[in-house]
């Protein structure tokens, strides 16, 4: 066995548009989500303020990576790095992660005239779109999807269910992953068409808002299916989407704890002296602070790489999405540890990253799933055909 060879030399590319980016949501997020806001934003019903959601609208960071035909800046998707790491770092919540997947989707599968209706509104804050792919059997992969869709003389009829929908509630579509005979296909749903199917999860991280959707019997028009791509290939860009989102909000988060728990090393004192001065302390700081930057070359050569041929981009971002979300875990759990026993109660900002981070490593694949995608692609097995010519 050899390991696969990437056929361009490994790069981080980062441009002044990006730089800018960062510094835009750094500054406005540290102003907009600080931990009082955090914890208004959890009291809500929607999760999230929407003034602020509208001003990031404004701002363009709502169709950053969608066509300027369609009202987007058109720019690369990696460059979604640059908002998603800052939003982490502030525990920031809105529907960005959901209604960017939703646009990306729509982009890959969609046709010019759901293109047309509905990218300009979720770039313009006037729409929220989300995704329904995830169901109860809890599996990683892509395939197989459980939700059956019938063809029928007007259109499509539904049957099962889908959870971890995002903003669902507030969402005016919802995309959903079905089977058709035997191939996949993906439907827009609307929200009327969702009235009293949707119900409320709660997930460990509060500052998402989760729903169940009930799909039993559900009649769709023939114009809701997405037919302007191969629903197969718009799903695995989705995934790849959301591994690159999840990876940037767990490096801001992992900083953002690193630093939660800096400030209170070095103002909490024990025996006369700061806790932060002690070696069995600052170690593993140091050693946290060492595992961000790994994590956050991980990240941005991913951002880089994230258009190129596979297996290079999926191998870059699989990877930055295992080793971000187990360095986020780590940090939570030494930010508890050395916040002594207030870290254990939900006053302490330490659980608020914690809970963030849990939800991150699991979502889209934990980082033993991407691992073990990993060995396949660095490590193909041989051919039967190669074997024989040995």
């Amino acid at each position: 066995m050899h390991a696969a060879t990437l056929e361009t030399p490994v790069e981080i590319a980062y441009s002044e548009e990006e730089t800018l980016l960062m510094m835009s949501a750094s500054e406005l997020l540290a102003k907009h989500s600080d931990f009082a806001a955090v914890r208004r934003n959890l009291a809500s019903e929607s999760g999230f303020d929407a003034a602020l959601y509208q001003q990031m609208a404004e701002l363009g960071w709502l169709g950053l990576a969608v066509p300027a035909a369609h009202g987007g800046a058109g720019l690369p998707v990696g460059a979604l790095a640059s908002v998603a790491e800052p939003m982490g770092r502030h525990l920031f919540a809105s529907p960005f992660l959901a209604s960017t997947l939703a646009s990306q989707l729509l982009l890959a599968a969609g046709n010019s005239a759901q293109q047309t209706t509905w990218l300009p509104k979720i770039v313009r804050g006037e729409a929220i779109g989300s995704i329904a792919i995830t169901e109860p059997s809890g599996s990683y992969e892509i395939e197989p999807v459980s939700t059956q869709a019938v063809e029928t003389a007007s259109g499509f009829c539904l049957a099962g269910k889908k959870c971890f929908v995002l903003d669902a509630a507030q969402a005016a579509f919802v995309i959903v992953s079905a089977r058709l005979l035997d191939r996949s296909v993906l439907l827009l749903v609307d929200a009327a068409q969702l009235s009293g199917r949707i119900r409320r999860e709660v997930l460990i991280d509060e500052t998402r808002r989760s729903y169940r959707l009930d799909l039993h019997d559900l009649t769709l028009p023939r114009s809701a299916l997405l037919d302007g791509g191969d629903a197969p290939a718009g799903l695995a860009h989705l995934h790849r989407v959301a591994w690159l989102l999840l990876a940037a909000d767990a490096c801001g988060g992992a900083e953002g704890v690193l630093q939660l728990t800096l400030d209170y090393l070095k103002t909490r004192k024990q025996f006369g002296k700061l806790i932060g001065g002690y070696q069995a302390l600052k170690h593993p700081m140091v050693e946290i602070m060492s595992a961000i930057e790994q994590g956050r070359s991980l990240l941005y050569h991913a951002a880089t790489a994230f258009d190129r041929a596979q297996p290079e981009a999926e191998i870059a971002l699989r990877m930055a999405k295992a080793q971000l979300g187990d360095t986020y875990a780590h940090a939570v759990d030494r930010s508890i540890q050395f916040h002594g026993a207030i870290g254990f109660t939900y006053e302490c900002h330490a659980q608020l990253f914690f809970r963030r981070a849990q939800w991150a490593q699991h979502s889209f694949g934990d980082s033993l799933h991407h691992r073990r995608h990993l060995g396949t692609l660095l490590w193909p097995q041989p051919t039967a055909a190669a074997s024989q010519a040995r």
